[in-house]
């Protein structure tokens, strides 16, 4: 491929993603807001986050945890904070998915170690992904509560979320990329609430 349609290409892709930041900064700071703050009162009460997600999203439950459970930066310390990953424990994964349907993979886990007074962070592009919508109505039951990370219409989880943050976009891509924005904010918010920085 010629260098400058190569070239080309990424600069508008690069300014599509920054385009959808910009509208992530108008649209869901009041949800990231709120999101924050409810993970701050469940860390400072300790109880646990609960993270779960399919593919990418999958993998950003993983990233999440560890800046949680180890560091968000190395210039401020602080002690580790209760975050658990879903997506893990390939054992339990394939075990519920063999014996209760794929469906269940979360939910399952979730009436284990789930308690009242955690919340759970569902993170789906879609919104409609059956086991997170299961992992969400297993949260209900249980008393724990829910924050959801999706593109634009929020999906079916979202009306089952207490806070909902819909990423203003429906390209999978941009949505994710956003996701990862927000999770890294969400981590910093809590992070620098319940251990400020002591200079």
């Amino acid at each position: 491929m010629d260098a400058e349609i190569v070239r080309a290409r990424a600069d508008t892709y690069l300014a599509d993603t920054a385009a959808v930041l910009v509208e992530v900064r108008a649209a869901c700071l009041d949800d990231i807001a709120a999101a924050s703050a409810m993970l701050i009162e469940a860390f400072r009460a300790h109880h646990a986050l609960l993270i779960c997600g399919n593919g990418g999203s999958a993998a950003d439950a993983q990233h999440l945890a560890t800046e949680f459970v180890s560091a968000l930066t190395l210039d401020h310390a602080r002690p580790a904070m209760r975050a658990i990953a879903l997506t893990t424990d390939t054992s339990a994964l394939t075990a519920i998915a063999n014996d209760y349907g794929a469906d269940r993979m979360f939910a399952r886990q979730i009436e284990a170690i789930g308690t009242p007074g955690d919340v759970l962070l569902a993170i789906s592009t879609s919104g409609n992904s059956p086991n997170i919508l299961a992992a969400a109505e297993a949260a209900r039951e249980a008393g724990i509560g829910i924050v959801t990370m999706t593109g634009a219409s929020g999906g079916a989880v979202a009306s089952l979320a207490d806070v909902a943050i819909r990423v203003p976009s429906t390209t999978t891509a941009h949505i994710q990329e956003s996701h990862l924005a927000i999770e890294h904010l969400l981590a910093m918010l809590a992070e620098r609430a319940l251990y400020p920085d002591p200079s």
